[in-house]
């Protein structure tokens, strides 16, 4: 199917390239989005009389994005979900869970600029990219955590296989310390028992009555 581009499509084209695509790409994103027109005669003649106007949005639009992109790319959001031991998440985190965060934290997002190849499964840090404009682009971190101590930790670099290792010679030591202070205990306790032997002393301290 024929197309002509009203904006630059990443490996597809500039604007005003004329362009084959299958159908159900067309139709599903690039028509719907208005990033296209069917290529006809009367859209490719509507294009060619629009063609200044739609230069001149497209950089006006591209200056808002590059002004967007310096202060969003880079930028980290927590997103808080239940998961497993093993870090699983009950459920996932997905495009609109993404442009949500970024929302509440200020930024104009919105789940189509959201470029996932599947949605986020597992606790971690997450690389995501962000599509501001056809020729902007930025990358974000999702902190997927089950708390928000749990974030600001795996923030600093740790992983959730490292905090339950942590965790785990944290309570072996604390059991340890505990046999150590009942070991202390009963040893302290022997030191005051007394033996019938102690209190009347031995034969030798025994007076002689003879």
């Amino acid at each position: 199917m024929q197309l002509i581009l009203l904006e630059r499509v990443a490996k597809l084209g500039q604007m005003g390239d004329v362009v084959d695509v299958k159908p159900g790409y067309a139709r599903n994103y690039l028509l719907p989005q208005g990033k296209a027109l069917t290529a006809s005669d009367a859209n490719v003649a509507a294009f060619e009389g629009r063609k200044s106007q739609l230069e001149a949005d497209n950089l006006e639009s591209k200056k808002d994005a590059d002004a967007m992109a310096g202060r969003l790319d880079g930028q980290q959001f927590v997103i808080i979900r239940q998961a497993s031991d093993s870090g699983a998440l009950y459920g996932s985190v997905t495009t609109r869970d993404a442009a949500e965060a970024a929302t509440e934290a200020g930024f104009t997002v919105e789940r189509r600029q959201i470029a996932l190849t599947a949605p986020i499964k597992e606790l971690g840090l997450h690389d995501v990219t962000v599509n501001l404009h056809p020729e902007v682009e930025v990358s974000i971190v999702l902190n997927v955590a089950r708390s928000q101590e749990e974030a600001e930790l795996q923030a600093e670099g740790k992983s959730i296989q490292d905090l339950a290792a942590e965790e785990e010679a944290q309570a072996e030591f604390e059991i340890a310390e505990l046999f150590d202070d009942i070991g202390s205990a009963a040893a302290d306790d022997s030191d005051l028992v007394t033996t019938p032997e102690s209190e009347s002393g031995s034969d030798d301290d025994q007076p002689d009555l003879r």
